[in-house]
Parts: structure tokens; sequence; C-alpha cells
């Protein structure tokens, strides 16, 4: 089964930049400013588009750089669409927000692709990841509460299981990039941590209604097959919320909550991120 994002067109996930150890502004992908050093100059010299680098390190106008600081230098990936392709299927394949994907190519956002278009995909700057979250919401009579949080890798945020159920279908890397975990329909799915609604809807091809999150740093999750949407687009979502009913919604053959967890474009196996219950 392929990754289940495959319509939207607004999702600002973000894909860490490795460090450079190549002394060619040409071919570095960190630039440290020296002094009198413009944005402009560093791109001429990196040969970097400058509203890419603006882009990748979030630069706000009027753009003046400090001797010591550290750019983020977003080399080029390229990209065909396929027939069918869409905004957000491209963003979610790279880990790269649609907007940004469209800012350094020119188009307009809300358009549709055109198969065989060719794409820049440009490299996105990490975040600092999110403070966390105020304690969970109270749960509905007769709920199990999540289980303790633990804290991830460094810089990562801290997480609890999204719904109290059994896994029906565990992760496998390439064919099945989530877990698929039971629940009576109508029951709560809660955020896992603390972070930003990237996308809260109906995503038609096999997910049914859909909810993305941004836990900063590069880490978001997405909750799928969910009987109703219960929070908002762009809004923020504290750990524990109540993000959405379990249901089954999209292709599915059960009631059920597929759930995601991804650091960058790299899928991670949720069980062995989450507490042990």
């Amino acid at each position: 089964m392929r990754p289940p994002f495959a319509l939207l067109a607004l999702v600002p996930l973000l894909l860490a930049a490795a460090p450079g150890e190549s002394n060619d502004p040409a071919r570095e992908t960190v630039h440290t400013v020296k002094k009198g050093e413009t944005i402009g100059g560093v791109a001429s010299r990196a040969v970097v588009p400058r509203v890419l680098i603006i882009e990748a390190n979030g630069l706000k106008a009027p753009y003046t750089l400090r001797a010591g600081q550290q750019l983020v230098i977003p080399r080029r990936r390229n990209h065909t669409v396929k027939a069918g392709e869409t905004g957000f299927a491209v963003a979610y394949q790279y880990g790269v927000s649609w907007d940004a994907i469209a800012t350094a190519n020119g188009l307009d956002p809300k358009k549709p692709l055109k198969a065989g278009a060719k794409l820049a995909i440009p490299t996105m700057a990490n975040l600092p990841a999110p403070q966390p979250g105020p304690a969970a919401a109270p749960l509905s009579p007769g709920a199990v509460p999540p289980a303790p949080s633990v804290t991830l890798a460094k810089g990562g945020p801290r997480m609890a299981w999204p719904a109290p159920g059994k896994v029906l279908r565990g992760f496998k890397q390439g064919s099945h990039q989530g877990i698929d975990i039971a629940g009576a329909e109508g029951s709560a799915v809660r955020a896992v941590a603390g972070g930003k609604v990237l996308f809260a809807g109906d995503e038609p091809d096999k997910y049914g209604n859909l909810v993305v999150i941004d836990h900063g740093n590069g880490w978001h999750t997405a909750y799928g097959k969910l009987q109703k949407v219960t929070v908002k687009q762009g809004a923020r979502a504290k750990a524990g919320e109540r993000v959405g009913l379990l249901g089954n919604t999209g292709e599915t053959p059960r009631t059920e909550l597929h759930f995601e967890l991804r650091k960058g474009n790299k899928a991670i196996d949720p069980e062995l991120v989450l507490p042990e219950r």
C-alpha cells in the first residue's frame, strides 16, 4: 500500500537539511555568513535563486544577514509530475510544503498539476521543536485514558497512543507505512502530542476523513479513516485533544484508525516509538 495522502494541496511538512562540508559556494548546503554579505550575494555565489534561500531559512524582509549566521542552501531536486498526481502527493513524498514547491516553480498552488511538468523541489530548514502541550482534555465517560507519553530522540515531541484499542495491522516499510488500531465507531481519536493541524478534511483516494498534525522539528502524524474530523485546519491541537471520531471512511473493510508517524519524509513504525501498554 502506497503512502495514503494522494490529494491535498497545502500541507507544510518539513525536511531537515543536512549540513554540507564543501567549501565550494556552488556546492555547499550550509553557508556561514561573512561580514558584509547580502542575501543576493550569497544566492549568486551559491547559484541558487534568492527566493529559495529566503524560503528555506524563513527569512523576513529586509533580509539583513549577520556575520556568523548559518544559512541552509537548498540544493534542488527534480520531480516529473505523473498523470493524476496532486500537489499534496508531491509535497508528502519529499517532505516539503506544497506552498514552497509552488513558489519555487512560479505556480499557483490552487491549480491542478499537468502530467509531465518538471518541478524543482526546494529543501526546507528545520523548525524548533514545540513546547510540550498542556495536559490532555478530560476523556468521555467510559473511555480508556491514553498510556503515559515518552520522549523520542533528541528534539522529538512527547507522544502517547491516539486510541486505546489493539493493533489490528502493524507497520511494514514500503507497503503499510502505519498501523491500524481497533476501536468502537465514534470513539475519540486523540492527538499524540501538541502541534499545528496541517490538514483536516476528506482524502477521497483511500483514507477518508483525515487529520495531519505537524509537531515541529520534522515530526508529523496522520490519523485516517475517521468517522468525523473534530479539529480545524490551521488550529493548534493540544496533546491528548480529540481530533476526530474513529470510523470506517475511505477504503477499509472495518472500523479502525489508520495512524502514521513520520520524521521528515521517512515513515517510522509507531510501535517502536509509542509507550508500551
